[in-house]
């Protein structure tokens, strides 16, 4: 029994770090730096992004995004998700943990790096008026959409499946004040004034609705999202993850989606009650702290910006 739990742990954790046998040394190097970063322990980023609801978060961001056809045409035309998807998997994360656990140097330069790499992702797309525009991962309104559809993503995510904290609330601050720290990386990536409010995040959202749709590119990916090549003992769970991510989604992106949540008859499945056990299933196995986590926490007790230990209370 051990050799089978540990196996399935050590798969899970390949899952996330594109099949490294140990932490990745970027992980362990967040340790390093000269300032407490963008965000800290009370944060409502380090909230949000320290929660396993980040799995089901992950799910709906590629679902939302892709509804934007320039968005998916870089996907589409140079991702490698088909071929490698953990290593994008791993890219993605390594990315968003840098910005929320790493020092500011870090991660500005994580984020110029990525801008660096969408310089090169450009091509054609055709818009729903059936204009030929032209396009790089750059693009102002798709840097922007990309920036809207991960926000609005773990935002909704955390609310529906996170855990409470002593006022009541799943988030410290509330929903405002994750969408006002996530601007931090909006703008690291060039966002021109995103949003720091719940009402400007969806304000800027609907702005973006008459350039969505539903179409055999949107299909494909789709069908992908819904059965990645993932491990056999992790499939079961990633189907409860993704049926979450599909009864989180606002109702309008569901319907463009042409996406349902889970029935027998007229009568909605219960999706609550097992995510959250899925989440705490892997929770366990990968441990309470994340790497990141607890580099970021080294760095700070080195700078004297959090305290030791045995001093925290």
């Amino acid at each position: 029994m051990e050799n089978i739990v540990a196996r399935w742990q050590r798969e899970l954790r390949g899952t996330f770090s594109n099949n490294s046998p140990t932490v990745p040394q970027w992980e362990r190097d967040l340790e390093k730096g000269d300032d407490g970063g963008y965000f800290g322990p009370e944060s409502a980023a380090w909230a949000v992004h320290g929660s396993m609801t980040t799995l089901v978060a992950g799910i709906q961001a590629l679902l939302i995004q892709a509804l934007h056809p320039g968005a998916l045409a870089g996907v589409q035309d140079h991702s490698s998700y088909r071929t490698d998807p953990l290593g994008r998997l791993a890219g993605t994360i390594r990315w968003i943990f840098t910005v929320s656990y790493g020092d500011t140097a870090t991660a500005r330069a994580a984020s110029e790096k990525v801008l660096h790499i969408h310089e090169y992702i450009r091509g054609r797309y055709t818009t729903n008026t059936g204009e030929k525009r032209p396009y790089t991962a750059n693009d102002p309104d798709l840097l922007r959409w990309i920036h809207l559809a991960f926000t609005q993503a773990f935002l909704g995510t955390h609310l529906a499946y996170g855990p409470r904290h002593g006022n009541g609330t799943a988030i410290p601050g509330g929903p405002d004040a994750y969408v006002a720290d996530w601007a931090v990386a909006g703008a690291l990536m060039r966002v021109d004034n995103p949003p720091t409010t719940v009402a400007e995040l969806s304000a800027q959202l609907a702005a973006f609705t008459p350039e969505l749709r539903y179409d055999e590119r949107v299909a494909e990916t789709l069908a992908f999202i819904k059965n990645p090549p993932l491990p056999r003992s992790q499939q079961a769970g990633y189907r409860v993850l993704f049926a979450a991510a599909v009864a989180s989604l606002p109702a309008e992106y569901r319907k463009l989606l042409r996406l349902q949540t889970p029935k027998i008859g007229p009568v909605p499945l219960p999706v609550t009650v097992p995510t959250k056990a899925v989440l705490a299933v892997v929770h366990w196995s990968l441990g309470a702290t994340g790497p990141s986590e607890a580099a970021a926490r080294a760095r700070r007790t080195r700078l004297g910006v959090e305290a030791a230990p045995s001093k925290r209370r």
